[in-house]
């Protein structure tokens, strides 16, 4: 009888592991149409290939965010994984590496393709959306919105936004991940997301 109990709770758990697995694919498939963030795409192109020689540059670098735009778009005519990004990429990531770089001396990876030292770089534009827009409304409220950088400064220092927990640089950061990849149209947007529009 007990061996029979220990094997339902087994049987539960494992029942309970593949729903939750299933709901967690679900979640991540649905979100899908918002576009990569800084930190996603500059490990994405590390373990795509980037010379070690452009990685180390990449990461130690101290530039502002035109200067690593135009660093960026001179290197991808001759580097295939950066060829690879497009505009909305370039600026994305170019906006993450001037708000992040130079990485201190101790915690530049010495092999920059592996992925494990992803984790400990700062939060990206989409982490942070994803992360704090969805606790009052429907994330696609977000990002169908078409404004300025100033104009989501503002919205971040309202009331009603002033007491989420977020840096002053990571404001920004959210706010530049915005600016460069909001204005979502609506057609792209699952239709499950699509209550509520673009209006808050």
């Amino acid at each position: 009888m007990k061996s029979v109990r220990i094997f339902a709770c087994i049987a539960s758990l494992a029942l309970a592991a593949v729903f939750a697995g299933s709901l967690n694919a679900q979640t991540e498939d649905v979100f899908a149409f918002i576009p990569p963030g800084g930190k996603t795409l500059l490990a994405d192109i590390m373990r795509g290939g980037l010379p070690a020689a452009e990685a180390q540059a990449l990461l130690t670098g101290k530039r502002g965010r035109e200067d690593w735009l135009a660093h960026l778009r001179d290197r991808s005519a001759t580097i295939p994984v950066l060829k690879g990004l497009d505009e909305y990429e370039l600026a994305t990531l170019a906006d993450y590496l001037a708000a992040n770089m130079p990485l201190p001396p101790g915690a530049v990876p010495a092999d920059p393709g592996k992925a494990d030292w992803v984790p400990l770089l700062p939060p990206d534009g989409r982490d942070l959306v994803m992360e704090n827009c969805q606790f009052c409304h429907i994330i696609t409220v977000v990002v169908t919105q078409d404004k300025t950088r100033d104009a989501w400064l503002g919205t971040l220092s309202k009331p009603s936004h002033v007491e989420i927990e977020l840096t002053p640089e990571q404001r920004e950061a959210l706010a530049n991940y915005l600016v460069v990849n909001g204005a979502i149209p609506i057609d792209l947007v699952p239709e499950e997301l699509r209550a509520g529009g673009a209006t808050y």
